[in-house]
């Protein structure tokens, strides 16, 4: 499941820069290629924890000594 996400980067990267290289672009394919890419790194983003979690934790430990 988690390689679905890289694969939706990668086709999105490809589909975005085949419709700008064109001397006709294709607006479509390029917010089409665009909106792959971040679904693609959104999901990424989404299963990194917080550093806030991790900090707090932290200074609460350091508090009680």
């Amino acid at each position: 499941m988690k390689y679905l996400n890289y694969i939706l980067i990668v086709v999105g990267a490809i589909v975005a820069m085949y419709a700008k290289a064109g001397a006709n672009q294709n607006q479509y394919l390029l917010i089409g290629g665009i909106v792959l890419l971040m679904v693609g790194a959104y999901r990424i983003s989404k299963t990194i924890s917080s550093k806030k979690d991790a900090d707090n934790d932290d200074t609460s430990n350091l508090d009680n000594n």
